[in-house]
């Protein structure tokens, strides 16, 4: 149904990197569930009411959170959709990531809520009544909480939507809950055995869960999580591949929301090159990145003496030092400058955060290698951390 939607209300469906394109996706999808929940919402609540289940009536107001989840996020939607201006530049696309966590929180307050009334129920049991109308009302909202997760999460992942990811957990959380509660149901009807209290305990736990996860999934972009490795390595691929860069460092990629990113990065160039055609590529490069990977990147050109035989040797030797440490080191910007009494080699060493020694240990080892060289050199080492 959503993809027969999105042919009839979005014009260049496939073209996801468009903001315009993931704000009619995200409005597609957000007024769909809308739609469902108020529809599940008003099911179960009947069918809580002909039966007295506690279990089914809280379900039937998790849905109707879920239709207020749905506003929220289309509200983010729209929000994330509009134009930058003086006060924010850069747009407004984390607005979307703002609407996934006001969801996870609606998430989190179900939970407890449901959590404590059944405990109630727990302590004050009341039998509960079982129809052929009430399991179904019960089976037919499983099936459309299994649909609703389907096209969240598959939609929320074609178009890279934090939010989306987070309604799709919420529908996933649902479809168990509801299942549980269907289960309690046949059970009670069956048997004469009262699982209400309990199911709606479990039920209420396995939300709690569902909630920190969403919780986490939006707060971590927010918070200025680590890039994308695909996109860091397709960012080095699309630079590397033109044959004026020897090579690339200090990247750095950040996110203010899906399809705005800023990508800034050192290129380093033959420094006896012409800098005006070197220019004229570096800016071909970050055209092209602006038009593969929709991202604004800016490119800092870094010269390298690449035909000098002394250093290149150096280069490739205090190389093969580094990697020989097993600490996945790198080194860049790498200059030799000789005096009288001896020559400094001069470069910068990223250091991954997983690194267990410090700064000061890693410069260390570096120099005691150096020392060993035939010659009289000193290490001029800055450490860099890898953000990428």
């Amino acid at each position: 149904m959503i993809q027969l939607l999105a042919k009839i209300f979005i014009k260049n469906q496939e073209d996801v990197e468009n903001p315009k394109v993931r704000q009619a996706y995200g409005v597609l999808c957000g007024t769909v569930g809308i739609v469902l929940n108020i529809l599940l919402f008003a099911g179960k609540w009947l069918a809580g009411f002909l039966s007295g289940s506690i279990a089914i009536t809280a379900d039937a107001f998790n849905n109707l959170s879920d239709a207020g989840s749905s506003v929220l996020t289309l509200i983010g939607f729209h929000l994330s959709g509009q134009k930058p201006d003086e006060k924010h530049p850069f747009g407004h696309g984390r607005m979307e990531y703002i609407s996934g966590l006001f969801v996870s929180v609606a998430i989190l307050i179900m939970a407890v809520e449901l959590i404590q009334s059944s405990v109630h129920k727990l302590i004050h049991p009341e039998a509960i009544e079982g129809s052929p109308l009430i399991l179904a009302i019960l089976m037919v909202s499983v099936c459309v909480k299994v649909y609703m997760a389907y096209y969240n999460k598959k939609i929320g992942k074609k178009i890279n939507s934090a939010a989306m990811a987070a309604t799709a957990a919420d529908s996933m959380s649902d479809t168990i809950a509801t299942s549980a509660v269907l289960f309690s149901t046949v059970i009670s009807m069956a048997a004469g055995v009262n699982l209400d209290g309990w199911c709606g305990l479990l039920v209420g736990v396995f939300i709690l869960y569902s909630g920190v996860q969403a919780l986490k999934d939006t707060v971590d972009p927010l918070l200025g999580q680590a890039p994308d490795k695909a996109l860091v390595e397709q960012i080095q691929s699309l630079v590397t591949s033109y044959p004026v860069v020897q090579g690339i460092h200090d990247m750095m990629i950040h996110d203010y929301g899906p399809g705005r990113r800023i990508v800034s990065l050192h290129a380093e160039v033959d420094a006896k090159g012409d800098i005006l055609k070197i220019h004229d590529e570096i800016d071909n490069i970050e055209r092209k990145l602006r038009e593969t990977l929709n991202c604004h990147a800016t490119i800092h050109m870094d010269p390298v003496e690449a035909d000098n035989e002394e250093v290149r040797k150096l280069r490739l030797q205090t190389a093969k030092l580094i990697a020989g440490m097993e600490l996945n080191l790198s080194i860049h910007d790498f200059r030799v400058v000789k005096g009288e009494t001896h020559t400094n080699l001069i470069f910068d060493v990223v250091v991954p955060f997983e690194c267990p020694l410090k700064d000061s240990e890693v410069i260390e080892k570096i120099e005691e290698g150096i020392q060993q060289y035939p010659g009289n050199y000193y290490a001029v080492i800055q450490i860099d951390r890898d953000l990428c």
